[in-house]
């Protein structure tokens, strides 16, 4: 077979399995989102088992932690949407107020008639809303459900899977010093993203509240959540804020908003780039965009969440098949696989 038609062979498979992906997305976020956090969680399993643990028990130990601060982040998220729901008559009142100065600007232009029948909050369409949206609440529950069942059963059997592949490929091979080192820069990049998403959250939730918009706590869990997306996603997570600070404020208010995530933007995003770069973790800025469009179409939400951790996972993949290593040097990513000892240090992965 010559190099042409290998070549076309390729992308031919490659389009099968990102079809089949796309079939079967529901299963493969399943699976990726619990490699993502066995990986996390696997740093805390070797210290629990130097602290003298059994495998079973620093897995319960680790699980247990994992639910607290989940369920912390959901009671949290409830309170706020509740405080929301709560002012909804307030907020009308605000939209018509707006509504009124925007059609008294447009009146001596003829256009104050486009907007003369205020939208009302219609109690009935929010129910329905509300419903709909617990019952989607119920899926992600279910989905998060089976995420941490095959979370605990994978951090469970790790250690013997290390082992087992230890012994197979040998402990100083190639294959297990790429996939150590992919696995060190999978955590420090998740916990250092973690790291900002809270700072930024924290100061950009105070912020709002410290100026009195509604709901300041849930636009702070937002930005936490969204922050995982690569460029678009506090910007997302900006919009909500920033129509609640004009309802309220008026363009003052929207203009102070937009200005304080400007000023976040630059004071907690720059020092994280910088702190990666000193890392050699660094990724073509068009291949993070493509990440995120891709991952986002494939697995939807979890995808853009997670864009950069699987596209790395991919580039590991493709670091350990001879024939398509190259591939990476086209990306510009190959600098993640230098030699042993450039190895993360292991400040969160395993040492």
């Amino acid at each position: 077979m010559s190099r042409t038609e290998r070549s076309l062979l390729m992308v031919a498979l490659f389009f099968i399995i990102v079809i089949a992906a796309k079939t079967t997305a529901y299963m493969i976020s399943l699976f990726l989102m619990a490699i993502i956090i066995t990986m996390l969680a696997t740093p805390g399993l070797f210290w629990l088992k130097k602290k003298g643990l059994s495998d079973l028990s620093a897995t319960i130990v680790i699980t247990l932690v994992a639910c607290l601060a989940i369920l912390a982040l959901i009671g949290l998220t409830v309170f706020s949407v509740n405080t929301v729901i709560s002012d909804l008559p307030q907020y009308q009142q605000d939209l018509n107020s707006r509504l009124g100065d925007i059609s008294a600007m447009l009146a001596p232009f003829g256009l104050s008639s486009v907007i003369s029948q205020p939208p009302a909050l219609d109690i009935g369409q929010l129910s329905s809303i509300g419903i709909n949206g617990a019952l989607s609440l119920m899926d992600s529950i279910a989905f998060l459900f089976f995420v941490g069942v095959l979370s605990f059963f994978m951090l469970l059997g790790l250690p013997r899977m290390v082992a087992h592949l230890e012994e197979h490929v040998g402990k100083e091979s190639q294959a297990i010093h790429n996939l150590s080192r992919m696995t060190g820069y999978v955590i420090d990049f998740i916990i250092v993203r973690t790291e900002t998403n809270f700072i930024h959250g924290v100061l950009f939730g105070g912020f709002l509240g410290i100026i009195g918009v509604h709901g300041a706590i849930l636009w702070g869990v937002l930005t936490f959540l969204l922050g995982y997306i690569p460029y678009f996603g506090l910007l997302i997570a900006a919009v909500p804020a920033t129509f609640f600070a004009w309802l309220q404020f008026g363009v003052p208010g929207a203009v102070a908003v937009i200005a304080a995530i400007c000023i976040l933007n630059l004071i907690v995003e720059n020092p994280v780039l910088s702190w990666l770069t000193a890392k050699k973790f660094e990724m073509p800025a068009l291949l993070v965009l493509v990440s995120v469009i891709f991952w986002g179409w494939l697995l939807g939400l979890v995808g853009m969440l997670f864009a950069v951790p699987f596209t790395m996972m991919g580039f590991l993949l493709l670091q350990m098949t001879e024939e398509l290593r190259w591939i990476n040097g086209v990306f510009g990513v190959d600098h993640l696989f230098g030699v042993p000892e450039e190895a993360p240090s292991g400040k969160y992965g395993r040492e």
